[in-house]
């Protein structure tokens, strides 16, 4: 999201070598959807990917679709609204393929759960562009257990993209984390370093610097790890285009933080002791 024109707004050169450093750094899975950078980012990723010579099998692609976001490159949209008919998201999927110069997603998400979708209607898309090969696997991005329940009795689900933090805790007490251990969802995190605000709340950066001195690694490894401590096997989605803070994320990898640690973490971003 924050390659293209919402964020660093690079050129066919950037993407090119973010994208090799990327891979170099065994990261191979790039998160899209199809409004980013209003209409333009998938297609920028595409051109970039196709000049680049990468066998296609070596990473994973995943968009999503469903909103309809009004601006100059969709003026026939009045006002932003969520669609989740099947033809639409078939048509989605046509012109993500197309941008993203491929014939197959390794994942397409539904955006935003819409109050008029009807599960059979989802359940038809996917079954359609699964049987033509245009998607390897499916899932939904913001759902609510409720919707999620609603939707995986006709179709099987598997991810849900939500919002996790230091900063959003809501899925750890919600039922969404607890679902798609039931369920054998795979949680994404976006956002998982909060868009780089988690340092508001002084006492928690305080906390996270600590511990980044006590295991000699980043800030930002801590914050990842405290996600991937969760049994559901949270997936953080990296946000950024800056090269040098990606590195500073990969560090958690070598980070696995004690259950005393989490809920230090856990109880100084609620600002309160738990129950």
């Amino acid at each position: 999201m924050r390659w293209g024109l919402w964020g660093a707004k690079f050129n066919l050169e950037q993407y090119q070598k973010t994208i090799e450093w990327c891979i170099d750094n065994s990261l191979t899975t790039f998160d899209h959807a199809d409004i980013y950078g209003d209409y333009t980012t998938e297609a920028a990723f595409g051109n970039a990917l196709r000049q680049m010579k990468i066998d296609r099998a070596t990473i994973q692609l995943i968009t999503k679709c469903g909103i309809n976001m009004p601006c100059n490159n969709r003026p026939k949209f009045r006002v932003k609204a969520y669609d989740t008919t099947a033809a639409f998201i078939i048509e989605s999927a046509d012109i993500s393929l197309k941008n993203l110069k491929t014939d197959y997603l390794d994942i397409l998400l539904i955006h935003r759960p819409s109050p008029l979708m009807h599960p059979d209607e989802i359940a038809t898309a996917v079954e359609q562009l699964t049987k033509a090969g245009k998607i390897k696997a499916f899932g939904v991005s913001n759902f609510k257990p409720s919707q999620v329940s609603m939707l995986s009795a006709v179709i099987p689900l598997g991810y849900n993209q939500i919002e996790i933090s230091l900063q959003q805790l809501s899925a750890f007490t919600d039922g969404t984390l607890d679902q798609c251990i039931e369920k054998q969802i795979q949680p994404m995190a976006w956002s998982p370093l909060a868009g780089g605000n988690l340092s508001a709340n002084q006492k928690l950066e305080a906390l996270t610097t600590k511990l980044a001195a006590q295991y000699e690694t980043t800030e930002e490894a801590i914050s990842l790890s405290f996600l991937a401590k969760h049994p559901s096997k949270i997936v953080s989605v990296i946000g950024s285009s800056n090269t040098e803070r990606i590195k500073k994320c990969l560090a958690f990898q070598h980070v696995t933080l004690s259950n005393q640690d989490f809920f230090e973490l856990y109880s100084t971003a609620l600002g309160h002791d738990i129950p």
